[in-house]
């Protein structure tokens, strides 16, 4: 195999070579590893990226597998259920999603018999989606299953640290 120009040849493997020492992690129990991260432990990019991790794995525990939903999925049953038919736009918009994307997640909740599209009342020409029965149903055990998410989640932090973080992310994200 023709090695790039410019580059010199990879020095050959050999069974003696050192093994890496393993990353840092850093966290509130041992603080001492943030100074192993170097320019990453002042990254916030970094950190949320980290909380997102813990947060995707916390929702697949308590939501996602018991009730066989996606982060979006939930995500979007609840915004129903919290304010009742809306226009497929109006989803798009809160969710941060693609018309494309969002056309295959409605699709795969109407095929799961979630939601249905209806024609809007005050304008023929658009359409609205509705939790049916079975969306609402799942929607409600999603909510119900956050508080133990929840307080998984929040278990480190204080009622006043945690409304603080919810108020600064919000800031990050701009919601």
């Amino acid at each position: 195999m023709a090695r790039a120009a410019g580059r010199p040849p990879r020095p050959p493997a050999t069974g003696d070579a050192p093994a890496a020492a393993p990353l840092p992690v850093a966290s509130a129990n041992n603080p001492g590893q943030a100074r192993k991260l170097g320019a990453l432990a002042e990254v916030l990019g970094y950190h949320i990226a980290q909380a997102a991790v813990v947060t995707v794995g916390t929702f697949e525990r308590h939501v996602g597998r018991p009730l066989g939903l996606r982060k979006v999925e939930y995500s979007l049953l609840l915004l129903l259920l919290a304010n009742g038919p809306q226009a497929p736009k109006r989803l798009g918009q809160a969710l941060a999603l693609s018309a494309p994307t969002l056309t295959l997640l409605l699709d795969k909740l109407q095929e799961r018999g979630l939601i249905l599209r209806e024609r809007s009342q005050t304008d023929r020409r658009s359409q609205n989606i509705v939790l049916t029965a079975a969306g609402a149903q799942l929607a409600e055990q999603g909510a119900a299953a956050a508080a133990p998410m929840e307080a998984d989640l929040s278990d480190r932090l204080s009622h006043a640290e945690r409304l603080m973080l919810i108020e600064l992310l919000r800031k990050v994200s701009g919601c």
